[in-house]
């Protein structure tokens, strides 16, 4: 059976949970549409996240890799078109406030996702769930970790689909911070289990 690695992020800034915590917990040791899931948890830190999403490669040499972001204030599930060669933002959980430096400096300046980003919105439309491609990852956390697997893959001639993946919050988010579109934990997690169907097994 294949292998498919999906990570999502600790609790970061002011969200006490994280959804793709929860998402990735959830599918974890799971079995679908012929892949056995393994699920793991990354640090929402600039100097470990790209080193942890690689070694999980190396450590599971998996079919396909999908990470799982939570883009609070989007009301669709956004699979992300490209990586950016930048690091920006608010401080990371361990204080470290990037300016504008790229993730690897003879890095090129974006990676495009080799997940079936067009099926996964067209699927998840079917199913009624909300969808459309973002065109920006931002310069967080998340865009990190998609251009640091990328990079890796790319680099040693891999051809393993990867990509990322940006969700809405949680209802239960939505109470803690208040004003932005929600959708239930369950609805989160079927959207990525269609997500994951679109994958060649």
């Amino acid at each position: 059976m294949k292998k498919l690695l999906i990570t999502g992020f600790e609790p970061f800034l002011h969200f006490k949970t994280n959804p793709t915590m929860q998402i990735v917990e959830e599918l974890n040791g799971k079995e679908l549409n012929g892949f056995h899931i393994h699920g793991r948890i990354l640090k929402v830190d600039f100097s470990k996240s790209g080193k942890q999403i690689v070694d999980c490669w190396n450590e599971i040499q998996p079919d396909a890799v999908i990470s799982l972001g939570l883009a609070a204030g989007r009301s669709a599930i956004t699979p992300e078109r490209i990586a950016i060669n930048c690091n920006d933002g608010e401080q990371d959980n361990s204080g470290n406030l990037p300016s504008g430096e790229k993730i690897i400096e003879e890095g090129p300046d974006g990676l495009f996702s080799t997940l079936p980003i067009r099926s996964m919105v067209k699927r998840l439309k079917e199913e009624s769930y909300p969808a459309a491609i973002s065109n920006s990852a931002g310069a967080y956390l998340c865009n990190h970790v998609m251009y640091q697997i990328l990079f890796m893959l790319k680099q040693n001639e891999l051809k393993t689909p990867a990509g990322f993946i940006h969700i809405p919050a949680s209802h239960e988010l939505a109470v803690q911070i208040g004003k932005v579109p929600s959708w239930s934990q369950e609805d989160l997690t079927q959207a990525i289990r269609i997500c994951i169907e679109t994958l060649d097994a």
